[in-house]
């Protein structure tokens, strides 16, 4: 099976440094350096310049970042050092606009610079602009919502690169969280894809199935244990296709195929899942273009193992898209 390529947050062209987390002389001459670029992520957007034919990322020297936690996203290519910043975007606003034009002068049709989301931008943006934002988002999710030892409950301190933390009572590290789900396409003997609505889902949205990697437990293992909760199906011949971030807030999404054999009824259990179908090709087709059912976006790795499956790619039918 031909692995799943060209996915909006499994991009990025900086070279992380990690070598240089540590390093604090050389990542404070890289603070000072007007050639530097900061990153501002508020509560999972960041600024991006938008106009007719492109969305870019806006970043700020590091003299106009705001207040907040810093850390260190890499290098590219030509020697910009790139860092995140955790911290209000209006305080960034006002130095993205400085950047829009040389000198500070404002071009007679700026393009418009507003907050976005992973969500809405991730497939709009750059090789680079991408594995960034996917980069800080997950940092700053992260920073934001664990900033106590889970030992004894003392404010920890960031390390100096901000790829983990310190507790300053006990000495412990502690390091950034991402937990494992599966996302599988399960079909059955005439090739027919499975698709569910979640059941807190609007009525027409449906994706292929998914859920968390229990402790003690192998993807392959969680696809047939999370096919079988949701639906009443046992699967055979789980394989891997893909992966993708998905920092909303810290997962890592492994996803896969597995077949289903002959002779089985769908049972949902009513808790995650309202209902589920199989779709043949042109009832899917059908379906999507007469707007019975409404697929993921395309900045998830669910649309991508579905149009793996479909061989192409599928009318868009997704708000915005």
């Amino acid at each position: 099976m031909t692995p799943l390529e060209s996915l909006a947050l499994a991009r990025g062209t900086v070279d992380r440094v990690t070598e240089k987390r540590t390093d604090v002389p050389w990542q404070d001459a890289a603070w000072q350096d007007p050639g530097s670029r900061v990153l501002v992520v508020s509560a999972g957007q960041a600024l991006v310049r938008a106009d007719d034919e492109r969305v870019d990322l806006v970043f700020v020297p590091p003299r106009d970042a705001p207040e907040g936690t810093r850390f260190l996203l890499g290098q590219d290519a030509d020697g910009t050092v790139y860092f995140g910043v955790s911290g209000a975007l209006p305080a960034a606003l006002d130095g993205a606009r400085t950047l829009l034009a040389p000198g500070g002068t404002t071009p007679p049709n700026p393009p418009e610079i507003r907050a976005a989301s992973l969500r809405e931008v991730g497939t709009l943006l750059s090789d680079r602009d991408a594995g960034l934002l996917t980069h800080a988002v997950a940092l700053a999710n992260w920073h934001d919502t664990h900033t106590h030892c889970p030992v004894d409950g003392t404010p920890t301190v960031p390390d100096p690169g901000g790829h983990s933390t310190r507790c300053p009572a006990d000495g412990t590290e502690h390091f950034p969280r991402t937990d494992p789900a599966v996302i599988m396409l399960v079909t059955d003997p005439d090739d027919r894809c499975l698709l569910a609505r979640n059941a807190a889902w609007p009525g027409r949205r449906v994706s292929i199935l998914a859920g968390f990697v229990d402790p003690g437990e192998s993807a392959e293992q969680a696809v047939i244990r999370e096919v079988a909760e949701e639906t009443g199906i046992k699967v055979t011949n789980v394989r891997y296709v893909g992966s993708q971030p998905w920092p909303m807030p810290r997962s890592l999404m492994l996803g896969f195929r597995a077949d289903a054999p002959a002779g089985q009824a769908i049972a949902v259990d009513h808790e995650e899942l309202a209902e589920a179908c199989w779709f043949g090709r042109d009832e899917l087709l059908a379906a999507i273009r007469s707007r019975v059912i409404v697929l993921p976006p395309p900045v998830s790795i669910a649309r991508h193992i579905i149009e793996q499956w479909y061989g192409g790619p599928l009318p868009s039918t997704w708000p915005g898209t």
